[in-house]
């Protein structure tokens, strides 16, 4: 039996409908962010910074809370404020009601993030903070709410319509809560002076653990850095480039400083008979490129690029260290 084909206009007209829906639903969502930043340049603005101030000066961690869509949320926002350098975990709203408050301290800060702010379930939670003198914060869109009221601190968002055409899922609202939780986690790192340092021994795994390993770590040493001293016949830089197999030889003068690199690219701009009798002083490229052992690998990578090299030799002061190849870094997974 032979399949039926949905005719091509029919398709066509699926596939406008789905891209006017998608557009009319990123247009809703940037609306409310829109009008966060401007509560934010407003009347938002005090709280925000009361609400930083009280995470940045607790003793504790930052205990973030929520049910439905804004506990969905409130997980991403504490895994945000947890990778860059605020100690943070989510509890359940609900679960907390049944044995997971013992996991909230009296030197933590709450975030609880409730749109109405009149969800049942928060209501022993708002009991527990305020009879151990728990900070609270509180992330709604009600300012007379029953959270928004116990609270410490209420980060009261304005009101959007949801990309929903009913109004009713949440789309914009939760966009919102995520939007102002990494604003607060991004205001207390940089208030901190959190470094990609300090980044990179939180995130030691997967493509960005790659991008933060350290240029030591993936550099070659000792006997495979390709170097010959100044003066030395381009014949005899030659057979080291092509020995060490990195497209270039590192030059060095009396004391062992790198004063310049021979590449494939310097080959061809001196291409002539006498080539491979002259010596590397008339060739070199002088001063190369360099970088330190401690760069980190995706600041190493992004030298490469820009600088639209292959290699580049790794230097301890003038001393040459190392060197670290393209295809080193898309080894490590970097690139």
């Amino acid at each position: 039996m032979a399949l039926s084909k949905t005719p091509t206009s029919t398709m066509s007209d699926q596939a406008s409908e789905a891209i006017a829906s998608a557009l009319r639903t990123l247009e809703a969502e940037a609306s409310g962010v829109t009008a966060l930043a401007a509560a934010l340049q407003a009347d938002l603005g005090p709280t925000f910074a009361a609400a930083a101030d009280l995470i940045r000066n607790a003793r504790g961690r930052l205990i973030i809370t929520g049910l439905g869509k804004s506990g969905h949320i409130g997980r991403k926002i504490a895994a945000t404020f947890a990778s860059t350098g605020t100690p943070a975990f989510f509890v359940h709203a609900a679960e907390a009601s049944h044995g997971d408050l013992g996991m909230i301290t009296a030197d933590d800060v709450i975030l609880a993030l409730s749109w109405s702010g009149e969800q049942p379930e928060m209501k022993n939670l708002i009991t527990y903070a305020t009879r151990f003198s728990i900070g609270l914060i509180a992330m709604t869109s009600e300012a007379g709410s029953t959270l928004a009221l116990a609270a410490d601190v209420a980060l009261t968002l304005p009101k959007a319509r949801e990309a929903c055409p009913h109004n009713l899922a949440p789309s914009t609202s939760s966009l919102m809560m995520l939007a102002m939780g990494d604003a607060l986690a991004i205001a207390l790192l940089e208030g901190r002076g959190f470094t990609s340092r300090d980044f990179s021994v939180l995130h030691p795994g997967g493509k960005l653990g790659a991008l933060l390993k350290y240029t030591r770590d993936l550099m070659h040493q000792g006997d495979m850095v390709p170097l010959k001293p100044l003066g030395t016949k381009m014949s005899d830089a030659l057979v080291e480039m092509s020995a060490k197999g990195f497209g270039c030889v590192g030059i060095v003068d009396a004391s062992g400083h790198v004063v310049g690199i021979v590449t494939d690219g310097d080959l061809r701009r001196h291409m002539r008979a006498d080539l491979m009798t002259v010596s590397v002083d008339d060739v070199m490229t002088k001063n190369p490129k360099t970088i330190s052992r401690d760069l980190l690998a995706g600041e190493a990578l992004e030298l490469l690029n820009t600088a639209k090299i292959t290699a580049v030799l790794v230097t301890d002061g003038k001393k040459p260290v190392g060197i670290v190849h393209l295809h080193d870094l898309l080894r490590a997974g970097v690139a």
